[in-house]
């Protein structure tokens, strides 16, 4: 198992210019990148830049993240949510991103389960046929919060079976499968060809239902029953190239850059290697 970086976890107190180095400077094997992170970065440098660093550097991308909110809405909304991903695309073939995440729609009102599905499917099933040419996989990504439209791994696994494409998997995030009380026996019944991404992170120990971001922590450090759903990923037969550790607490955002990203890749090193074998390279 590689260790890959999100950028969310040093959010404003790294540039993602910062994040590049740090990341190669520590030995992680890959880097998501926020696309808001990315517009900063283009102030003083371009795209062939940020290609030409992975061209010539250990560390690799790993996901352009994340096209937000792409169900369940409004035609023009739909449309604007297809442009924005033929522009990712774009991207992430000059930047040789093996994936793009997605994640499912939030919002107060009430729409049916079937509803929902109906247009997750449709959506990604779109998504899947404009990236076939490009080489590039959609990763959906529950979300275990009360008003996401698609909260539990049971119901992102169910939509990602009905799309039935090689090219869509789900994001599997242990916060997520955490905080709306995604259960280990409906995992171990999973596909885990299906998953193709993991993100690992921690929490504070707050009821079902009210954990929000910021309750992320260290892995390891929190109430996630962790090892139990790594052991279920490896009994399923999930080998994902790489898990990444993506966190948004505040405090962490306080701290050195440097910091922040060393210790990232020690918790969540001493977690996995529990379970898989970590292939992450020596710190340099």
């Amino acid at each position: 198992m590689k260790l890959a970086y999100n950028v969310a976890t040093t959010k404003e107190n790294a540039t993602l210019e910062q994040d590049l180095e740090l990341c190669e400077k520590h030995g992680f094997d890959f880097i998501e990148i926020q696309m808001w992170k990315l517009p900063a970065y283009l102030e003083n440098h371009s795209l062939d830049d940020l290609a030409e660093f992975f061209r010539t550097h250990h560390l690799k991308l790993l996901s352009l993240n994340a096209l937000e909110f792409f169900n369940n809405r409004s035609k023009e909304d739909e449309e604007q949510i297809i442009q924005t991903f033929k522009e990712w695309l774009e991207i992430g073939k000059k930047l040789g991103a093996p994936y793009i995440v997605a994640v499912p729609n939030i919002t107060e009102e009430k729409i049916l389960l079937e509803d929902i599905k109906k247009s997750c499917v449709k959506m990604l099933r779109e998504f899947s046929d404009l990236a076939k040419g490009y080489g590039i996989k959609i990763a959906f990504e529950f979300i275990g919060h009360p008003q996401a439209t698609v909260n539990t791994f049971k119901q992102g696994h169910e939509i990602v079976q009905e799309v039935n494409r090689d090219n869509v998997g789900l994001v599997l995030d242990c916060f997520h499968f955490h905080g709306m009380g995604s259960r280990l026996d409906e995992l171990k019944q999973a596909d885990g060809s299906k998953i193709f991404l993991l993100h690992i992170d921690d929490t504070d120990d707050y009821p079902i239902g009210i954990l929000r971001d910021e309750d992320r922590c260290w892995p390891g450090h929190g109430a996630i029953d962790l090892d139990g759903i790594l052991s279920t990923l490896k009994e399923i037969g999930f080998h994902g190239e790489a898990c990444s550790i993506e966190l948004f607490r505040p405090e962490y955002y306080k701290m050195n850059p440097e910091e922040v990203i060393k210790t990232s890749k020690e918790t969540m090193a001493d977690v996995l290697s529990k379970h898989y074998e970590v292939k992450g390279s020596i710190n340099q």
